[in-house]
């Protein structure tokens, strides 16, 4: 069983590493095509986010932005490979900062052919939320320590 439990998380985490990978790759002097993006998608929901507090967000650094991204997935999934729940937060971290945001599909009308792309890789990214949840939640309801029961000792007559 221990076998087959890290090699679904080494699957599951290589989701992360692979894409933290290609991103690295990528990033280059402006941030590369993760900037490009998410600059536009950033900005639209800083702007909301803005409105809706009444205080204005100052100026936030795509590249600096990328870099917690890559940094997130990287961590987050080598500990998880490890069965950790602190990488298993990181990614969790991740999801819950990048995906509303970059699968925008709320802000395209439903006959548009980008809605059903952004709406698939939302509903691939919630998948990976609950799987991640699921996890922490399995790791939580095993006790750290199992205590060892004492063998009875016949008593002699």
């Amino acid at each position: 069983m221990g076998f087959f439990s890290f090699l679904g998380r080494l699957l599951f985490a290589s989701f992360f590493i692979l894409s933290a990978w290609q991103m690295y790759n990528d990033f280059g002097v402006d941030g590369g095509p993760a900037a490009k993006e998410l600059r536009p998608k950033l900005d639209l929901a800083l702007k909301h986010l803005s409105a809706k507090i009444g205080v204005a967000i100052p100026h936030v650094d795509i590249r600096q932005v990328v870099a917690t991204i890559i940094g997130l997935k990287v961590f987050g999934g080598i500990l998880f490979l490890f069965g950790s729940q602190f990488g298993a937060s990181l990614l969790l971290l991740q999801l819950v900062l990048t995906t509303p945001i970059l699968h925008d599909f709320y802000n395209y009308e439903p006959n548009n052919p980008v809605f059903e792309a952004l709406l698939n890789d939302f509903t691939r990214s919630m998948a990976f939320f609950g799987a991640l949840l699921f996890f922490i939640g399995m790791k939580n309801s095993i006790p750290r320590r199992q205590l060892k029961k004492k063998a009875l000792k016949a008593k002699a007559s």
